[in-house]
């Protein structure tokens, strides 16, 4: 598609004119099709923009949401995070303190910690029929099926002797845990006591009402070859955890599943979180701002080095990219970039979105494309805007 700059929208604030030319540069000579993107600085909006193909005709507003897969990670992370502020969650606790079916299958020492810097050893169930079942929008919607089939999940290693991105499980997981502290799902306490509070428009869970507006995920084209399937496929790790049926190709997960309005309707809240760029980046501006934002007090300040405090420091044994994870934040690392400062963290989604805290210049970051470009390292549109941002804050210091 031929992008040029009028289809361009939103606002910069004066002092971060680069920024809006990075965000034209990726939707013209990127070839992007459609995205959008936020930044706050010391809690202040200095970058909204949007523009592009939110749907084939069907131009990118200010009110499109879209799919950042894997950044509901992070966002889940913010949901463990105000539950142990609270009091409510103890990250040291086995999960059987609280979902005490879970212990089963040798499952009694894993403990929320683990869980939450993907140490479990649970990034799929051993079964392969299972994997199969899981494998359709439908199925997701089921969360008392999903709960038992985890407690009859035996560990696919020791838990606690390996670091591998649970990508699915992981969101199933700490979904339970929720449910069983708060008698709420991930995505309701999610709404009720994150998002909503903050006005930020980011859903776990996306109500039927705001399927419209919802954007459509294109798939790399690399996702259709065979040298890609051979990475993920129904027997190879990543294909495993992402619960890939025999014969499938992840770029038809992508059009069959992450397109399905079922598949936004679940809670996957390791997958499926959907909102606006200014969503993820509010969410993490009041991160960066040490908890707080426009008077709005989500967790406190002491919880940060807590949460963000690296648990794992090496390669990812499900995906084998070097990586540096805490309590469900990334942090920067060799195939991670998130600004300038090692201090940042959040969470990048397979194809190029993300969002990120970086408490050193107290910027909160937020992109979302629906052109996916698949890479285990940083994807080189968000690179281009966080280079950007950053030399448009030296200037303006």
């Amino acid at each position: 598609m031929t992008s040029t700059q009028p289809m361009i929208q939103g606002s910069v604030a004066p002092g971060f004119e680069r920024v809006r030319d990075a965000f034209v540069e990726n939707l013209t000579r990127q070839d992007e099709a459609g995205a959008s993107f936020c930044a706050y600085v010391d809690g202040v909006e200095v970058a909204h923009l949007w523009g592009g193909e939110a749907r084939p005709g069907v131009p990118w507003t200010e009110d499109t949401i879209a799919c950042g897969a894997s950044v509901a990670t992070g966002v889940t992370a913010l949901v463990a995070q105000r539950l142990a502020d609270q009091g409510k969650l103890d990250v040291d606790a086995p999960v059987a303190a609280y979902w005490p079916e879970f212990a089963s299958q040798g499952k009694g020492g894993i403990t929320v910690r683990m869980v939450l810097s993907h140490k479990a050893g649970l990034p799929w169930f051993p079964d392969p029929e299972l994997r199969v079942r899981l494998d359709r929008p439908e199925t997701l919607l089921d969360v008392e099926v999903i709960a038992r089939l985890i407690e009859a999940a035996p560990p696919v290693w020791e838990p606690g002797t390996q670091c591998g991105y649970h990508s699915t499980t992981y969101g199933w997981i700490v979904g339970e845990i929720v449910r069983r502290i708060t008698g709420k799902s991930l995505g309701t306490y999610l709404r009720d006591e994150i998002a909503g509070p903050l006005g930020a428009e980011y859903w776990i869970g996306l109500p039927e009402a705001e399927h419209p507006r919802a954007a459509w995920l294109i798939p790399d084209p690399i996702t259709d070859t065979d040298q890609f399937y051979k990475f993920i496929n129904a027997d190879s790790a990543p294909g495993k955890a992402m619960f890939l049926s025999p014969g499938r190709r992840f770029g038809d997960l992508i059009r069959e599943a992450m397109n399905d309005p079922t598949f936004w309707r679940a809670e996957l809240a390791s997958r499926n979180g959907v909102g606006t760029a200014r969503g993820v980046a509010r969410l993490y501006a009041l991160l960066a701002s040490g908890g707080e934002l426009a008077g709005t007090r989500l967790v406190s300040a002491d919880s940060m080095a807590r949460h963000t405090e690296v648990h794992y420091d090496g390669n990812d044994c499900i995906w084998g990219n070097p990586v540096r994870i805490g309590l469900g934040y990334m942090r920067p690392s060799a195939s991670l970039a998130m600004g300038p400062h090692d201090e940042a963290f959040g969470h990048p989604g397979f194809g190029g979105a993300i969002g990120f805290a970086d408490p050193v210049s107290r910027v909160g970051f937020g992109f979302l494309p629906n052109r996916m470009i698949l890479a285990l390292t940083t994807d080189a549109r968000a690179e281009a805007l966080a280079t950007a941002l950053y030399a448009c804050l030296k200037t303006t210091a």
